[in-house]
């Protein structure tokens, strides 16, 4: 958990820093952070959240925000390095959102270890249909998130 906190430090959102390392047999496969797709403008280059300009609640319109979230960027850059993805735990500073919570489910991650709850009902009812076993992490940034 602590090299998803060293991983979210790199995030380029305004709102939250988020985290992601994908596992396999103890060996990190992949990191990602929540941030602008590679050579497009940051929120802070352009003036502001846009989401937060328009008043989004968390966990709301995500369609609006520029950024990836951490989760999507840890899977791509796998994609993109080649690495194949079975039998993963994911380690998250935040619960999965339910989009990602659907690409975690088809990259076969298995476990998810997070740190910080989100707002997301539905994110916790797929992953429970689709076996996903959800582990919270014991750090003081869980006894701040409560």
């Amino acid at each position: 958990m602590e090299i998803c906190h060293v991983v979210a430090r790199r995030s380029t959102c305004l709102r939250r820093h988020v985290g992601a390392v994908l596992v396999s047999e103890r060996r990190i496969l992949a990191t990602g952070y929540n941030g602008a797709p590679q050579g497009m403008a940051h929120c802070a280059e352009l003036g502001g959240c846009y989401r937060e300009q328009l008043g989004v609640p968390s966990g709301e319109r995500q369609e609006l925000c520029r950024a990836l979230h951490a989760e999507q960027n840890a899977i791509i850059q796998a994609a993109v390095h080649g690495v194949k993805l079975q039998d993963v735990i994911a380690y998250c500073t935040t619960l999965p959102c339910v989009t990602c919570a659907k690409m975690l489910i088809n990259a076969n991650v298995r476990r998810i270890v997070y740190e910080i709850d989100y707002p997301d009902e539905l994110s916790r009812q797929m992953l429970a249909e689709a076996g996903v076993v959800l582990a919270r992490w014991p750090g003081p940034a869980a006894e701040e998130s409560r």
